[in-house]
């Protein structure tokens, strides 16, 4: 058999696809907050696959898929699990910035002292600062605002002209730089906390003078309002250069996350 018509050709074109874009709606965390349910998430990539119906002609207009690859579900499994890792790996590495400003929230909240006084994030269902909430709110709304959703989407699209379908290659051939993305996860990481930490750590040594000065002051009752103050009072003042310094990682990243894809092909 050499292959489909060219009906069912396209029909399974748009099936491997539909698994790519599944992978992002549920891998980034611009897509998969666990507020939405997950028949909703499945029905968005859904929408995703026929929204970017014109682009998709033009990308995958040339894939020939032959019928031997579908003859045994083994194949298939293999075949449809390839588009979701291909998908999942779009979501992952391109998020890269608002994984920054969680981990950034998280060791900020710490430093102020709000460690224990997590809540429940209704986007993740999980324990956390209410500084990383605040902060990723903030971040994912510029995400938004900057329209980093639609070039996920293009990336996927995009991908169908590097990264071609129905292929057995369950694994990437080559290295898809994760080394490089979790050093720069910790170093963007670190240059929105390290205003925090340098402030407490004066206030710290401020406090210690005070407490060898003034013995009979009760430090820890003056020093938790105090951090807490002036962690807000820098928060305020850093806020704006943190969002400049997503912006200006947005597209770089979504290209990279791309460009690590294509380890697959």
């Amino acid at each position: 058999m050499r292959g489909l018509e060219l009906p069912a050709q396209f029909l399974m074109a748009y099936f491997l696809i539909h698994f790519r874009f599944i992978g992002l709606v549920f891998a980034s965390p611009i897509f998969s907050m666990a507020v939405l349910p997950m028949p909703s998430r499945y029905i968005f990539a859904v929408i995703l696959t026929v929204a970017s119906a014109p682009a998709v002609n033009d990308s995958a207009a040339g894939y020939v898929i032959s019928l031997v690859l579908f003859d045994s579900w083994v194949s298939v499994l293999v075949i449809v699990l390839r588009e979701f890792l291909i998908g999942t790996a779009l979501g992952l590495l391109a998020a890269l910035p608002l994984s920054a400003l969680y981990v950034a929230g998280e060791k900020i909240g710490m430093s102020m002292g709000f460690a224990m006084a997590s809540t429940m994030d209704p986007m993740t269902q999980q324990q956390t600062s209410m500084i990383s909430q605040m902060m990723f709110m903030v971040g994912l709304w510029f995400y938004f605002r900057w329209n980093g959703h639609l070039l996920m989407v293009q990336a996927v699209v995009e991908s169908l002209r590097f990264i071609p379908l129905a292929s057995m290659s369950l694994m990437p051939a080559g290295d898809m730089g994760t080394g490089e993305w979790f050093t720069a996860l910790l170093v963007m990481a670190m240059r929105m906390v390290l205003p925090f930490y340098c402030a407490i750590l004066l206030a710290d040594v401020g406090l210690g003078f005070l407490a060898r000065t003034v013995p009979q002051m009760n430090i820890f009752v003056l020093g938790l309002p105090l951090k807490v103050a002036l962690g807000f009072f820098v928060l305020m003042l850093a806020l704006p250069l943190t969002i400049e310094l997503i912006f200006n990682y947005v597209e770089p990243w979504i290209e990279f996350a791309l460009a690590s894809a294509t380890a697959w092909r």
